[in-house]
């Protein structure tokens, strides 16, 4: 079904940015995190009231029985820095895989392969090869950069990568030459210790750009206090890309284009979601939205198995798409990896959640404080109607720390 068809909920795509603004004073973003994880504060919002504690006392305020889910992926030092004959500087960021298009065959790729990037300073770079020389396992690499013709939108560019020791892999290059992304807003250079703390205890899958932030609060200890007390815990993988860090730049959210990104999900684990819906509590945006996206997924399957694995932007406001339970949604999910004897989904999803969105997995999530006029704030504000801004009054207002580094908050349905 095309976005722009007739029937689209155009009320929707009116919503006006400005009335998702608030101010937020610079000292109130965090730059570091605390020393410990499990110390910072815990705003619990619950039935329109805020009250708070702080994250090690999570297991004693989360549902009983609650599924939790987490996103294992891993962040990626994606920004390879190059430099030309002439002194000019090139930042390459890697955001997906192009060629092999699958993550973890990329990141197993010997010699070269080929990825959609950002260029900073790509007006310096309008032909050649960038080349530079990295040192891995006492021996000097060269690695060398060419960008193809651009096919791509939003700006970026297709770039073939090659090195000159077959032995070594992609993902070997970029922990040696490259530098781990830290979000543009904290105004400083990666340093050592955000190589720990700015991925999370659970981290596993690679392939992230942005850390999904919610996460970073979890320690061991509270992990298994969440076992201890007979959680289920279960993880799904969605690779976070730069564009969770775009603002939004129109006056109404219609004009805002959302990223894709990739995520996967194990048969087991939609097995375990469809046994513990109506008690879901999500860890951070990016699960929500994965799972959320599941659901439109498995409309879109239902009678047809050859749909495509994507979800677009839209979907969820166009009026006449298929209107199934989420038990149906999930299961046809699972019929279509059983009749292609698969294990796990690999999709992709561009879904943007907006107030007016109906939440169809999603019963509670863990999220950190977000920053104004974006699409995350949107995703709380469809989360929690109107009571966004006594939530984030009360942070304020409350000592919290906002943003990838800050503080945490519990935030119960409707």
């Amino acid at each position: 079904m095309s976005e722009k068809d007739t029937n689209f909920n155009f009320d929707v795509r009116d919503i006006n940015i400005e009335d998702f603004d608030y101010m937020l004073p610079d000292e109130r973003i965090a730059k570091f995190p605390l020393a410990g994880r499990d110390r910072s504060k815990l705003l619990v919002y619950r039935k329109g009231e805020v009250s708070e504690s702080v994250f090690a006392r999570l297991p004693e305020l989360l549902p009983t029985g609650s599924l939790i889910v987490f996103n294992n992926t891993r962040v990626i030092r994606a920004r390879l820095l190059f430099t030309k004959e002439t002194g000019a500087h090139i930042e390459i960021f890697c955001l997906e895989p192009d060629e092999p298009r699958d993550y973890a065959q990329s990141f197993q790729s010997r010699g070269k392969c080929q990825w959609i990037c950002l260029v900073g300073n790509l007006k310096r770079w309008k032909s050649g090869t960038l080349t530079k020389t990295i040192r891995i396992q006492n021996k000097e690499v060269s690695l060398t950069a060419e960008r193809l013709a651009n096919t791509t939108t939003d700006a970026t560019q297709t770039v073939v990568f090659c090195w000159d020791e077959p032995s070594l892999t992609f993902a070997e290059i970029l922990e040696a030459a490259g530098v781990l992304p830290i979000p543009p807003y904290l105004h400083r250079d990666t340093e050592q210790s955000d190589l720990q703390t700015y991925q999370t205890v659970y981290s596993k899958i690679k392939g992230s750009v942005a850390a999904p932030t919610a996460g970073l609060h979890f320690t061991p200890e509270v992990l298994n206090e969440l076992d201890r007390r007979g959680f289920h815990r279960e993880e799904l993988t969605l690779h976070v890309g730069a564009g969770t860090f775009k603002p939004v730049q129109t006056s109404t959210i219609g004009e805002h284009e959302m990223h894709s990104e990739f995520f996967s999900v194990e048969r087991e684990t939609l097995s375990n979601i469809l046994a513990h819906l109506g008690n879901i509590t999500a860890v951070g945006t990016t699960s929500v939205r994965t799972l959320e996206s599941l659901y439109h997924l498995g409309c879109s399957l239902t009678t047809d198995f050859s749909a495509n694995l994507t979800v677009p932007q839209w979907r969820p406001y166009i009026n006449d798409q298929p209107d199934i339970p989420p038990a149906e949604a999930l299961q046809n999910i699972i019929n279509y990896l059983d009749s292609n004897n698969l294990f796990r989904l690999n999709a992709s999803t561009r879904i943007i959640i907006v107030p007016g969105y109906r939440f169809r997995i999603v019963n509670n999530m863990i999220t950190n404080f977000h920053q104004p006029k974006s699409t995350l704030l949107l995703l709380i504000s469809a989360f929690v109607g109107d009571d966004w801004t006594k939530v984030y009054n009360y942070a304020l207002t409350h000592d919290f720390r906002f943003l990838s580094y800050g503080d945490s908050s519990l935030l119960y349905g409707q």
